[in-house]
C-alpha cells in the first residue's frame, strides 16, 4: 500500500541475445574458411548472480523500484569465422536500473501482477582479452586490449508478487532489452554487437 518500503532478494539470471556484426578490417578470422563461416563475428555467454532491490509505493498502485545485483560475468566467444576458437575475452556488466512500476489489482491482494519501464545505463568493465585473442590479432606481441562500450537504454518489465502474509511475500519478473553496443580492441579493430538481453529474477522479500 502507499508509503510500504519493499526489500528482497534472490537470483537474476542475465541472458543475452546475441547478433553480431562483422569484425573492421583487417579479419584475422578470414584464414581460408571465411566464405564458408562468413567473417570473424563473436557471441556471449549469460550469467546468474545474486541479486535484490528495494521499492517504495508511492501510491498504493504506483511503485519506484531499485533493483541491485552482484556484477554478471559474461564470456566473448569466437563465433562466424572463429567458431571454435573458444573464449576471446572476458568482460563484467552492471545495469544500473531505476524502474517506475504499475501494481494491478487492490492493495490488499494476494496476488498482484505489475509492468514497469526503466531507465538503464549498461556499464562495462574489468574487460580481458585472452591469449587467443592475442594470438590471433598481435601474436608475439602485446596482449590485446578490449573495451566495451557502456549505454543508456530502455528496459521494459513485466512480473508478479504473492503475498505470504502481511510482512513477506514471493516476486518473480522479467526484463527484455533492446542494448546494441561496440567492442573496440586496442589493436585497432572493432565489432558491432546487437546485445538485446533478458533478465529472470526470482526473490523472497
Amino acid at each position: 500500500s502507499a508509503g510500504s518500503w519493499l526489500v528482497r532478494a534472490g537470483v537474476t539470471r542475465l541472458s543475452p541475445d546475441v547478433t553480431s556484426g562483422c569484425l573492421s578490417a583487417p579479419d584475422f578470422g578470414d584464414n581460408g574458411v571465411g566464405s564458408a563461416l562468413g567473417c570473424s563475428r563473436s557471441d556471449v555467454s549469460g550469467n546468474t548472480q545474486l541479486s535484490g532491490g528495494i521499492t517504495y509505493m508511492y501510491t498504493d498502485n504506483l511503485s519506484v523500484d531499485l533493483p541491485v545485483a552482484l556484477p554478471f560475468k559474461h564470456k566473448i566467444i569466437g563465433d562466424g569465422s572463429l567458431q571454435g576458437t573458444g573464449v576471446l575475452a572476458e568482460v563484467k556488466a552492471l545495469p544500473i536500473t531505476v524502474f517506475l512500476q504499475y501494481r494491478f489489482l487492490p492493495a490488499s491482494s494476494k496476488f498482484r501482477p505489475y509492468v514497469g519501464l526503466g531507465a538503464t545505463y549498461a556499464y562495462f568493465f574489468d574487460e580481458e582479452g585472452s591469449g587467443k585473442l592475442t594470438s590471433l590479432t598481435n601474436p608475439g606481441g602485446t596482449p590485446t586490449k578490449v573495451t566495451v562500450d557502456g549505454k543508456f537504454i530502455l528496459t521494459p518489465q513485466i512480473g508478479a508478487s504473492w503475498m505470504v502474509n502481511d510482512k513477506w511475500f514471493f516476486d518473480v519478473c522479467l526484463t527484455k532489452s533492446k542494448l546494441s553496443t561496440v567492442t573496440k580492441l586496442s589493436t585497432g579493430q572493432k565489432m558491432d554487437i546487437d546485445l538485446d538481453p533478458a533478465t529472470f529474477t526470482v526473490a523472497v522479500g
